[in-house]
């Protein structure tokens, strides 16, 4: 049964004046052009721009703080609490405000895993805006009907700002998750990926809180033999280039759940990011660019429609969503079985991390925690030597639960599973720090990462790294062994024992917010000074 013929104009009434229902790709698009609200790529896909916000805005995003959340959520500079007298203040605002305008919902759904499906309606102001929402959740089926009230509601209204002084906001553009009324309300900003990573934080409370599922922000794909391998990475240490491997099936490239049964994607599509996007690089992505696919933010020719990936006048952050069968390579069922491997990947600027390190339980959980990165000149404004960055869980600002409960359930599943894997893989800079090494050539990356999905580490000869102690393969079919060791590239070994001491203590600087409450065997796992 298509969804779309249970519309009922009366019962939908209350989300605008003019209400358009689960409408088609198709349609979505044509609507977008008639409003001239977008164009068309010259390979058809739709090209819009978001406005002022052209990314999210986590320091707008509040949690309300109610007798669901007040002892649960951990409450911060991450979730900033907003009373429920704000909460329905501004609900009631923007009920009024749709009621005078053309709308248009979607039901949709959210968790592959029909043991842990959350149905979502979203009510958004634009065509786009609905047609992201199309590609990036999951769709209903003659399998999965939507029948009746979803669990929650978003309410996207680009159009609506808040007056910060009465309704509790920092700015006049928010986003407010309630847990007890199942509601998110996104307002003052036509930036997408809000409500995708709204959904996100929400499964990021419910489900370890509820279900004991541990909820994560990574990649997945499967192997022949249906072995599963996961990516964890945060911006620019190329998660989602190096799951989306022709020679395996793509689960999902950002958001997962992994249950006693195994791992399932959140999502039904991807949110990639198009700066200098590459036919030759990323052949799977870039062959996602059609129609049906969304494009924002990027710079397009008005007269041919040719897209310049490259140019980032509007912004650094251009995306590309679709929905996953756009890739030829996604599984069908984006779910799989419990991983064999998982690979921690950072783009370390300072040369100090191998190229792939092994480690234990306690180390896994660490760098978990760690989730370090670094960003390199000419990344950001500001910016002109590299500056290391942190993120718990590879995805602090998305986790209502404080950190370690995720970094625990983690530590659980490790227990559980011990045959499984985990893997440091620094995808930056070698024999020297940004600017006197050299970046880790992609095609070595690749061989690393094929090599310890194909069990060809397995009997390698490990070293253990003198200050971060994990195990340091001396061998790897297809990469030189010099490449190896980083120490030994660097022209001064003691300059390079000098920088691994100095990395070593922004670790420390990290985890010291943690410390107090992290197990032993997290605090043991630490860098050594000695």
């Amino acid at each position: 049964m298509n969804t779309a013929e249970t519309f009922n104009e009366l019962s939908f009434s209350v989300y605008g004046k003019q209400v358009h229902y689960q409408l088609s790709p198709e349609k979505l698009v044509s609507q977008t052009l008639e409003r001239q609200q977008g164009s068309l790529s010259s390979s058809g896909a739709l090209c819009v721009d978001t406005g002022a916000f052209t990314g999210r805005s986590p320091k707008d995003k509040f949690t309300v703080i109610d007798d669901t959340t007040r002892d649960t959520v951990d409450w911060g500079d991450v979730n900033r609490p907003i009373s429920e007298a704000h909460f329905h203040g501004l609900y009631s605002k923007i009920r009024a405000y749709l009621a005078e305008r053309e709308v248009w919902v979607r039901d949709a759904y959210a968790c592959a895993d029909t043991r842990h499906h959350l149905s979502i309606r979203i009510v958004n102001e634009t065509p786009w805006a609905n047609l992201f929402c199309y590609n990036l959740f999951l769709r209903p089926d003659e399998k999965n009907v939507i029948t009746g009230e979803t669990e929650w509601l978003i309410l996207q209204v680009p159009g609506f700002e808040a007056d910060p002084e009465v309704d509790g906001t920092r700015a006049k553009n928010f986003t407010v998750v309630n847990f007890t009324s199942k509601i998110i309300l996104i307002g003052g900003t036509a930036y997408t990926g809000e409500m995708k990573k709204g959904i996100f934080s929400v499964l990021n409370y419910i489900l370890p809180e509820e279900k004991g599922v541990l909820s994560m922000h990574c990649s997945a794909n499967e192997g022949v033999n249906g072995d599963v391998s996961l990516f964890f990475g945060l911006s620019g240490t190329g998660k989602t280039t190096l799951s989306a491997d022709a020679s395996r099936l793509l689960i999902g490239d950002d958001e997962h759940g992994w249950s006693d049964e195994g791992i399932f994607n959140f999502e039904g599509g991807c949110y990639a990011k198009a700066i200098d996007l590459n036919p030759e690089k990323e052949p799977e992505i870039f062959g996602a660019i059609k129609p049906g696919a969304l494009l924002e933010n990027l710079v397009v020719n008005p007269a041919t429609g040719a897209v310049d990936f490259s140019d980032t006048t509007k912004t650094e952050n251009t995306r590309l969503a679709y929905p996953i069968d756009f890739i030829d390579n996604a599984k069908k069922v984006s779910t799989g079985s419990t991983p064999k491997n998982i690979f921690f990947l950072t783009c370390d600027a300072f040369g100090i991390l191998p190229p792939i390190s092994k480690l234990n339980k306690g180390q896994a959980m660490y760098h978990f925690i760690s989730g370090y990165t670094a960003k390199v000149a000419g990344t950001e404004m500001g910016i002109s030597a590299p500056q290391s960055t942190f993120s718990a869980c590879f995805g602090r600002v998305f986790l209502p639960l404080h950190p370690l409960r995720y970094a625990e359930l983690l530590g659980a599943k490790l227990d559980e599973h011990p045959e499984i894997n985990v893997w440091l893989v620094n995808t930056g800079w070698i024999g020297g720090a940004y600017g006197k090494g050299n970046r880790i050539s992609l095609k070595y990356t690749r061989a690393l990462i094929a090599a310890a999905m194909g069990g060809h580490l397995e009997n390698a000869t490990f070293a253990h790294h003198p200050v971060f102690r994990f195990a340091v393969p001396q061998y790897c079919p297809g990469v030189p062994a010099e490449i190896l060791n980083p120490r030994s590239l660097w022209d001064d070994a003691d300059e390079y024992d000098q920088k691994a001491a100095e990395l070593a203590l922004l670790f420390e600087d990290h985890f010291s917010d943690y410390a107090a409450l992290a197990s032993t065997v997290i605090r043991d796992a630490a860098p050594s000074f000695v």
